[in-house]
């Protein structure tokens, strides 16, 4: 079937889905007698043992058969597949799009570079593992032969957004289950407050420093590199001897003995797809053990294969991403919330908001035509129950809606608790999901309209027993995906990002006086 890459508005199913709004009462559906059937009906399984739940969406069966004509109709699942087979998916940069051939197979062996691509992802897993059992066993050591005990990453953008959301993630599971290996922390901002906080936290002369760059010329990155390795001579410190690179092969950084050793990545790993290359599996297995990383990789890769299946009803970040498009292009929803209530998360959403926001922000097609539709929404979100002291006054009676994605699990990492007033913390924090999701979806009356509750907020849940490696892979890949199949829906490029590009050109003006007009008026303003 040759592939059509056709606008939203032009989808006769997209038509038909526009004369649905306002079709479903949320408030009714969980309300009445066939309440308890539908939070039944209305779920599915997930990879590494999550689950999908949407009944709280205002969705029903017309509806639904409307997304799924949709899906057929715009050739979501055919996209995909030519993504994962090497199509030139990123037109922008003309380039191929194979984060999913980082953790898995999932269809034709692709060629570039000389080389199969999935090998060479596999042997830069390998070669990082083998490094990182060196590390631990103390064969690759300190100018003393003492251990490493702290490893740093240097990266902004996706070579420190997700990396630092997935070890922050498994950060406690891994010490509560013993393959806790080293403390691991992150310099990302230029701000020179953030690497002093971070150096004068960290015991140097046992500290390896991960530098995270695939074109090895990210100013930031390579700002706050010098930085690092001023520090280190301070201290007496051979630079070399602490820090390695993750890169490109055509990099700067690649083959360079100012590195101990140097894990390579290419063009085709997206910055922000980056956690399951070796941006992420570097930090990780250092921390966690390559082991640990493996299973992460697996529980992605089981999130993977859902996204294969054509039916809507068995491929959930494709349901998730179908009642998206309904919710922002249809109901007119600008934002979507992201409320994980396990503190394990905290730095979920920040990384989504880059992942989201920074792929699907873009007012033309893939071909460069201005869309006539809303695109990606604003993504934010804190962990639960701390954001209900926060914004959730605003989500609850403010005048717009926003959509809900709560994600939640039936176990702490830790495994310790404690029994208050007849239950456990997990259980409160548990008790406060299930209450929010019916509080947004059916609201209140009172006489007192300061204390009435519309309701009508939709939201979804994906929950599961334990966070875990493999559960957290699923996790993120299910919102990739989710982000993946908006982007075919909206007929945008989700693989480049040339709204970061404006701001660098204009900073590297200022930092060489090459201003004027308002440009040098802002400039001067701080002495530059």
């Amino acid at each position: 079937m040759a592939i059509s890459w056709e606008n939203l508005d032009t989808l006769g199913s997209f038509k038909k889905l526009q004369t649905l709004k306002g079709a479903v009462s949320i408030a009714k559906e969980l309300t009445g007698s066939d309440a308890a059937a539908r939070v039944a009906k209305y779920s599915m399984p997930m990879g590494a043992g999550l689950t999908y739940n949407y009944a709280a969406k205002q969705v029903n069966e017309q509806i639904l058969a409307v997304l799924a004509s949709l899906a057929d109709e715009a050739q979501l699942v055919d996209k995909f597949a030519e993504t994962y087979n090497g199509a030139i998916v990123n037109t922008g940069e003309k380039r191929l799009v194979l984060h999913h051939l980082t953790r898995g197979q999932l269809g034709n062996d692709v060629q570039a570079d000389g080389g199969n691509k999935r090998d060479f992802y596999k042997n830069e897993q390998k070669r990082i593992a083998e490094f990182a059992d060196k590390v631990h066993s103390g064969a690759i050591a300190n100018a003393k032969g003492e251990k490493f005990t702290t490893v740093v990453q240097i990266g902004i953008g996706g070579s420190d957004l997700g990396p630092r959301a997935m070890y922050l993630a498994l950060e406690n599971w891994a010490r509560t289950n013993g393959t806790f290996k080293m403390d691991a922390k992150f310099i990302s901002n230029v701000d020179p407050d953030d690497a002093t906080a971070v150096l004068k936290s960290t015991d140097l002369a046992h500290a390896l420093f991960i530098l995270v760059s695939k074109s090895g010329t990210t100013l930031e990155t390579l700002t706050n590199e010098s930085f690092v390795k001023d520090a280190l001579k301070k201290a007496g410190l051979d630079p070399s001897k602490h820090m390695i690179a993750v890169t490109s092969e055509t990099s700067p950084l690649a083959h360079n003995p100012d590195y101990l050793a140097a894990f390579y990545m290419d063009d085709y790993i997206g910055g922000r797809y980056s956690s399951t290359s070796g941006v992420g599996g570097a930090v990780l297995s250092l921390a966690f053990g390559p082991k640990v990383f493996a299973e992460f990789l697996d529980g992605a890769h089981e999130e993977d294969e859902l996204a294969k299946n054509r039916d809507i009803l068995k491929n959930p970040s494709m349901l998730d991403a179908l009642i998206g498009v309904y919710e922002r292009n249809v109901q007119n929803f600008p934002a979507t919330a992201v409320l994980p209530y396990s503190q394990a998360l905290n730095r979920f959403p920040a990384h989504l908001q880059q992942l989201d926001m920074e792929s699907n922000g873009k007012s033309v097609n893939r071909f460069g035509k201005a869309i006539n539709y809303v695109t990606g929404p604003v993504i934010f979100g804190e962990p639960g129950t701390n954001g209900q002291h926060s914004f959730y006054q605003l989500l609850h009676q403010g005048t717009d809606v926003t959509p809900l994605q709560f994600i939640a699990f039936k176990e702490n990492q830790a495994g310790n608790d404690v029994v208050i007033e007849g239950s456990t913390s997990q259980k409160k924090l548990c008790a406060n999901v299930v209450a929010q999701i019916m509080a947004f979806a059916c609201g209140k009356t009172h006489e007192d309209p300061n204390k009435a509750f519309a309701g009508e907020r939709p939201s979804s849940l994906i929950y599961a027993d334990k966070l875990t490696p493999k559960v957290l892979g699923a996790l993120l890949a299910h919102f990739e995906n989710k982000v993946m199949f908006q982007g075919f829906l909206w007929n945008i490029n989700s693989f480049d990002q040339e709204g970061v590009q404006l701001g660098k050109t204009l900073a590297k003006k200022v930092l060489a006086h090459d201003t004027d007009a308002a440009l040098k008026a802002y400039a001067d303003l701080f002495a530059i």
